[in-house]
């Protein structure tokens, strides 16, 4: 709900309150939002290696709300703001160094603390499932499902209840509401402490993956063994990265396999080489699935891509459009909700509905694969720039056909048609998004689910700084299809099928990489649950 409420109308903030340009002040708001997501992979990094997934959650969110508080603080105050500029036709009085830097402190503790639950926060819930119970493999897929749910519940309030509060009872009350329901998550999460199983931290998964490249060129004369048993592992228990997962060896990535043979025979009582010079099967093979992720991750950042056009042009779209919808004005700022209502409805449906009968038809617990369902995000995602393109054609027609192509206007078309291309985007990201969240859960080790899980929120940044790039790029190849700063002059409707068009060759990738992926072999060694108890204790 905060980051939501913020992400859509802090450039109002920064324009009205702190007197930002409107170019400064989108940058602000774009690196704000990127970096939230960028800093997710070292929230995710920090739960594998040092802390519980439950610690990072309650640290992270502290430092959310102590963003907030000073947020809060600031714009209550009017002496750690520049003077309201009421004249616009002046130059408007910059804020001061310490007021600026005020702001960014508040606003990147934010960034820093919401991306620490991001990445910990699903991960703490996927824990309390047993992925080898049928039962509960399905348990968990649902889980992900309603965690989906959940963040558009709190990104409806956030784009509605929010927003209305800032531009009706001021900024300081949204900052104060915003740092309150942060205050009232780190307690819900807190309650439950004595019933979760939470992990424990097994070392840095990034370090042990820089030892098997290390162990790997140090060994690269060494013949590779063509039997298994002749290859390095250790079966005792907290040698490994989880006492119960052996990682079976693969044929992929073979050169990585020399970082498991040793220069010397290993008896029961020979003393290993150290770990930057032998690692064992576990280890390589983790290494092995991270590089297999890679091409999934980087053929799903285009949708992404895609998403920030929604949020920018779509929104522009909409301020030349009729924005009364059943009686009431929908603010831009709040023209998100079309999306996020759309998702509210569908994830139940989707969870109740077809997970139970495409399980029944496939034999799987979760209807379909996390690949698959990926991938059918990926094809709604291009289905819905094509009709992003339609609906982009009609509304010039309207604006030529009433004789508006130049005036401010809005036009005699309500903005209730965006809510087409909106709604089957919001069914991409609902697959895609929860997809990823699934894949990278199942298929990372048990000692890197944080970092990996953390990739998708990455991926997600990165999209939206490919985004600025495709713009850029578009716009000088094509002559300027968006350079007149008039939508209804420019030429956004070939973008949008561009895009269209550029999705379904990145689906035909994408299925080329899902086709070629291995999914992990796990031997269990022990019975033991690796959760058991609470090991904050």
């Amino acid at each position: 709900m905060a980051f939501i409420a913020n992400a859509v109308s802090l450039v109002t903030y920064f324009m009205g309150y702190m007197n930002f340009s409107l170019t400064k002040s989108a940058n602000a708001v774009t690196n704000f939002m990127g970096t939230s997501f960028i800093l997710a992979f070292l929230g995710g990094v920090i739960a594998d290696t040092y802390l519980t997934r439950f610690t990072t959650c309650v640290l992270f969110g502290f430092l959310e709300l102590l963003g907030y508080a000073l947020l809060t603080i600031q714009a209550h105050f009017d002496q750690l703001r520049p003077t309201p500029c009421t004249d616009v036709s002046k130059q408007c009085e910059a804020a001061k160094s310490g007021q600026a830097a005020i702001l960014y402190t508040g606003l990147y503790l934010v960034a820093l603390g919401t991306s620490g639950v991001k990445a910990a926060l699903p991960l703490l819930g996927a824990d309390q499932f047993d992925r080898n119970d049928p039962k509960e493999a399905a348990q968990l897929s649902s889980f992900f499902n309603w965690f989906m749910f959940s963040l558009t519940g709190g990104s409806i309030a956030g784009v509605t209840f929010v927003v209305w509060i800032s531009s009706n009872k001021g900024w300081d009350w949204a900052f104060g509401v915003c740092g309150l329901a942060v205050l009232l998550a780190i307690m819900s999460v807190w309650i439950g402490k004595p019933f979760y199983r939470d992990n424990a931290p097994r070392g840095s998964p990034i370090i042990r993956i820089l030892q098997v490249f290390v162990a790997a060129i140090r060994n690269q004369d060494l013949p590779i063994p063509k039997k298994e048993d002749e290859l390095h592992e250790i079966y005792d228990k907290g040698t490994l990265v989880m006492p119960n997962e052996i990682l079976q060896r693969t044929n992929e990535f073979r050169f990585l396999d020399r970082a498991a043979v040793s220069r010397i025979p290993l008896g029961e009582s020979a003393v290993p080489p150290g770990p930057w010079r032998l690692s064992t099967v576990t280890q390589v093979e983790e290494t092995k699935i991270l590089l297999r992720m890679l091409p999934i991750v980087l053929s799903t950042l285009f949708i992404n891509t895609c998403l920030a056009q929604l949020q920018t042009f779509s929104i522009q779209q909409s301020m030349t459009m009729d924005t009364h919808i059943l009686g009431f004005k929908i603010p831009a700022p709040s023209l998100p909700v079309i999306p996020l209502g759309f998702n509210f409805i569908f994830l139940p449906i989707y969870d109740r509905i077809f997970v139970p009968i495409a399980r029944r038809m496939t034999g799987i617990p979760t209807g379909i694969r996390y690949l698959q369902r990926i991938g059918v995000g990926l094809v709604l995602s291009t289905i819905s720039m094509a009709i992003a393109g339609v609906m982009e054609t009609r509304r010039k027609s309207v604006a030529v056909r009433h004789n508006m192509v130049d005036s401010t206007e809005p036009l005699p078309m309500s903005v209730f048609w965006l809510g087409f291309q909106y709604a089957v985007f919001g069914l991409a990201d609902m697959f895609t998004l929860v997809g990823l969240l699934e894949f990278f859960h199942a298929e990372s080790s048990a000692g890197m689910k944080g970092t990996s899980t953390a990739i998708s929120w990455f991926s997600l940044a990165f999209g939206y700084y490919i985004s600025s790039v495709v713009v850029e790029v578009v716009n000088k190849a094509s002559g300027g299809w968006l350079a007149s700063n008039n939508l209804n002059r420019d030429k956004l409707n070939y973008f949008y099928w561009l895009l269209s068009a550029s999705s379904a060759v990145n689906f035909v990738i994408y299925l080329v990489c899902a086709s070629r992926y291995k999914y992990k072999n796990v031997e269990m060694k022990r019975e033991e649950n690796p959760y058991a108890g609470n090991t904050m204790d």
